[in-house]
């Protein structure tokens, strides 16, 4: 105990004091050394609750050594000169607080210092020799009530309350929710691990349970499902029933949820969606399970039948709506493009994991079914809320089936052969991915072309002069960062060319005026917008159907203007339409052979949407990452689709287009690694606009140097 003690009182007073005596009583460099050592905790993930107290108390410092130079009655010259060292180490903070949002949330003005780093700050000034002053008991401050989020209950909701009024819940479901057993694994941390074994999957190992061979026919008169199809709703019937099905985009995924809900009778179903795709979902049910009826819940729900089996809700009305549908007694859930719901601390996920958590206390085996095509966008860690959706994790540690299954193993996470065996286990639980290659082999190939495109003229020089901008802003953030450091070395140092990048696009997306990567992007995509317009029209008069991506809604706009002046007839099929004029659109582009282009919203039109008429799909701007570029393509490449599909990615060269265009292929090793068994080195996990930024930076450093 005493050696632990001694340790502690250690780490405070390096913590408080950065390890050395100050030198003259210079507080700037007191706060230097103490910047440094968090700079390194860092560095080494080590950012204790005494790390964030001291990066507390020196932002505290900070502050009133600033506010103290800009009034001291020194010299210009030497106040100039303290408030460039004060910026420095201001720059120092930044960067290192993107890498731990603990310190990210301790710069910001509204930050309570802790007790914690008011005492280390008046440690520190008293070792410099600065009078404090002793602070006086803080008035308790009244906190006014939280408004209530606005709660409705659909009258047909209410109406079949009264006649159900003693549904309840089923009390054998509370064995499902026991703890694991005490054995081998206990005391071990296995989050870390068992997300670490699908990035270390590959040699010929699919992430796909053992599924049987289909005995029973759940369709309709008149359908057939594909055998792979077929093969998931007869794991249904035999028992299972937790499910991340991972089918690549286009093989039928929403169609197998629905059986699945007959073949576990597990009605009344609730579907939680992406708005886009509501009133698809309403039709696939007609389709595949013409018995039950399905409601669409739509703002306040005045319109819910609240009889139906299959009740159909977009996400961004999960709030409102949250209370009835955990009172509703689902015996299923179903969440379609499910990676939307990859950061926990967002209100549909939480929304989401509620309803999931309580449907799993009131059902003994309620079916849960998490669909998405693209379950790893940048980091295996997307996999978290889809598990605890599911029920085989919640925020620390795996649940009880899953530990036990581990255990089973007879492995820890110190023994290589863990890995292997964990993976398996919680492939096991559910997890289902089959590749269009494997089980579509009727689906013809489809191909991405990239045509680069020349921005001449004003525009073109335009661009090229606000990417320079960019970069020099950037350079200018590491050399004053550099400039604080004892040791002089010529060669980059990564690691501080990452945190720039970090911190430059975190200000991007708060900052009003200035270029910065989401404004250049936007800027690109409308000086390609006419160019990209008539390369589609040559397309859809030569070739057919086209469907026609951009980002942003001026880029929409320019092309649809462009279409209108050469006489080509197109739909619009965008973020803000309601489901049924969105529905329009896509039934003119499919029915009506004189349209000819769908114009789609890269991120409204990516999903969900069936549009195999056409065999070639332009792609205006670039996405931010594969996962998103894939799931647009796949709008045509698709169970139904006849003829090879091909991608037009237009790219402005010799521009941050053409290095994003790189990326977004590096990124897709990450999926085909942990998925699909393949042997492709993993890209770096951090995001495309992050790695875009890092390379303009880097080639801006080399050209000062070369």
């Amino acid at each position: 105990m005493a050696r632990a003690g001694q340790r502690r009182d250690g780490a405070r007073r390096t913590a408080g004091r950065g390890g050395h005596r100050p030198r003259n009583g210079d507080l700037v460099a007191e706060l230097a050394r103490a910047v440094r050592d968090v700079e390194a905790a860092a560095k080494r993930n080590r950012v204790t609750p005494t790390v964030r107290a001291t990066f507390q108390a020196v932002a505290l410092l900070l502050r009133e050594e600033r506010a103290r130079v800009r009034t001291a009655a020194v010299s210009d010259s030497h106040r100039t000169e303290q408030l460039k060292r004060l910026e420095g180490l201001a720059t120092i903070m930044a960067t290192t607080a993107v890498r731990d949002a603990g310190l990210l949330a301790l710069l910001a003005d509204e930050a309570v210092p802790s007790e914690a780093a008011r005492r280390i700050a008046k440690e520190m000034k008293r070792d410099l020799g600065v009078e404090v002053e002793e602070e006086p008991e803080p008035e308790p401050v009244a906190v006014a009530p939280v408004e209530a989020t606005r709660r409705v209950v659909p009258q047909s909701v209410a109406a079949r309350q009264l006649a159900n009024p003693f549904l309840a819940p089923d009390y054998d479901a509370g064995a499902a929710q026991r703890g694991p057993r005490p054995g081998r694994l206990a005391g071990w941390e296995l989050m870390g691990p068992l997300l670490a074994s699908f990035e270390r999957a590959g040699g010929g190992a699919p992430a796909c349970m053992p599924l049987p061979f289909p005995t029973q026919r759940f369709t309709p008169a008149g359908l057939e499902l594909m055998p792979h199809q077929g093969q998931l709703v007869a794991a249904v019937a035999e028992g299972h029933r937790s499910f991340l099905l991972a089918d690549e985009p286009g093989l039928g995924k929403t169609a197998q949820a629905l059986l699945a809900a007959e073949a576990a009778m597990a009605y009344p179903l609730l579907v939680v969606v992406p708005n886009v795709v509501k009133t698809n979902w309403a039709r696939e049910a007609a389709l595949w399970t013409p018995h039950r009826p399905a409601t669409v819940v739509q703002g306040d729900g005045d319109t819910v039948d609240g009889f139906a089996d299959i009740v159909v809700v977009n996400y961004e009305v999960l709030d409102r709506h949250r209370g009835w549908l955990e009172e509703f007694g689902f015996r299923g859930m179903v969440v379609d493009e499910a990676h939307f719901i990859k950061n926990v601390t967002s209100q549909r996920s939480q929304h989401v994991l509620a309803l999931s958590a309580g449907l799993r206390v009131r059902t003994a085996k309620p079916l849960l079914m998490a669909l998405t095509g693209t379950p790893l966008i940048n980091d295996v860690d997307d996999f978290r809320a889809i598990w605890r959706f599911l029920g085989w994790v919640d925020e620390t540690k795996p649940l009880a089936q899953l530990t036990e299954c581990l255990e089973a193993t007879g492995y820890v996470p110190a023994d290589r052969e863990f890995y292997e065996a964990a993976r398996r286990c919680v492939v096991d639980m559910g997890i289902v991915r089959r590749r269009k290659v494997d089980v579509a082999a009727d689906i013809p190939a489809r191909r991405i072309a990239d045509l680069p495109v020349e921005l001449d003229g004003a525009v073109g020089r335009s661009i090229r002069a606000a990417e320079r901008e960019l970069a020099q802003r950037m350079v200018a953030q590491y050399r004053s960062a550099m400039s604080y450091r004892d040791v002089v070395d010529d060669e980059l140092d990564m690691d501080l060319v990452r945190r720039v990048a970090k911190s430059e696009l975190k200000d991007a997306m708060t900052r009003q005026t200035g270029e910065n990567v989401f404004s250049m992007m936007r800027r690109i995509g409308l000086a390609k917008a006419e160019l990209a317009a008539d390369y589609a029209a040559q397309l859809a008069r030569s070739a057919g159907k086209v469907v026609f991506f951009a980002k942003h809604i001026a880029v929409m706009d320019a092309a649809e203007a462009s279409f209108e002046k050469a006489g080509v007839r197109f739909s619009s099929i965008r973020g803000d339409q309601t489901p049924s004029v969105r529905q329009k659109e896509v039934d003119a582009f499919v029915n009506d052979p004189g349209v000819q282009v769908a114009v789609c919203s890269l991120t409204a039109a990516g999903v969900g949407l069936n549009l195999q008429v056409a065999s070639n799909v332009v792609l205006a701007e670039l996405s931010w990452t594969d996962a998103e570029q894939t799931q647009a393509i796949d709008r045509s490449h698709r169970i139904g689709q006849t003829e090879p599909v091909t991608a037009w990615r237009i790219i402005a060269a010799q521009t941050i287009d053409s290095r994003i265009a790189e990326l977004i292929g590096s990124k897709a090793g990450l999926a085909a690694r942990a998925l699909d068994g393949s042997d492709e080195e993993v890209a770096a996990t951090g995001d495309v606009q992050l790695e875009a930024l890092v390379a303009l930076l880097v080639d801006a450093l080399r050209a000062e140097t070369a």
